[in-house]
């Protein structure tokens, strides 16, 4: 016998996909010589320390670390309104892959979709991140909804 689809189920089967394209590097060194255990040592310490921060729900110092910070037509007013998603569980598993600038990082998370009542989630992302400069910075991924959004 089938279960009925009911709009819970629905919600979370959306909002999982998405919740999972909004978490998402690049490697401009300015000349040196950078090993790549170091380079992915620096990454994963970035990585740590900005999704320990998203946990901690301190979205004011996670800032610093995006690459939006970089952008001159970014505020951060304006990702401060992004959010929505309460995370009760994070664990940076590793880097996934680093090539020249780009980077992805595996993350584990827990969360919650306070505002469509949708308690304790899991994935697993691929979360991207950017060298900006010297620093690993985390891309925040443009809506699978509204691309042009920011």
């Amino acid at each position: 016998m089938t279960k009925p689809v009911t709009r819970r189920h629905l919600v979370v089967a959306v909002a999982v996909p998405l919740v999972l394209a909004a978490f998402g590097g690049c490697a401009a060194t300015g000349g040196t010589v950078v090993s790549a255990e170091d380079d992915q040592a620096s990454l994963l310490t970035r990585a740590k320390a900005y999704w320990a921060l998203i946990q901690k729900n301190d979205r004011v110092s996670a800032w610093a670390y995006e690459e939006l910070s970089k952008d001159p037509n970014a505020t951060l007013e304006a990702y401060l309104k992004r959010g929505g998603i309460a995370f009760d569980g994070v664990e940076v598993r590793g880097v996934r892959s680093i090539d020249g600038d780009r980077a992805m990082v595996n993350v584990w998370m827990r969360y919650s979709l306070p505002l469509l009542r949708v308690k304790n989630q899991e994935a697993v992302a691929e979360d991207e991140w950017r060298r900006i400069d010297g620093a690993w910075h985390h891309v925040q991924r443009r809506s699978v909804m509204f691309p042009t959004a920011q």
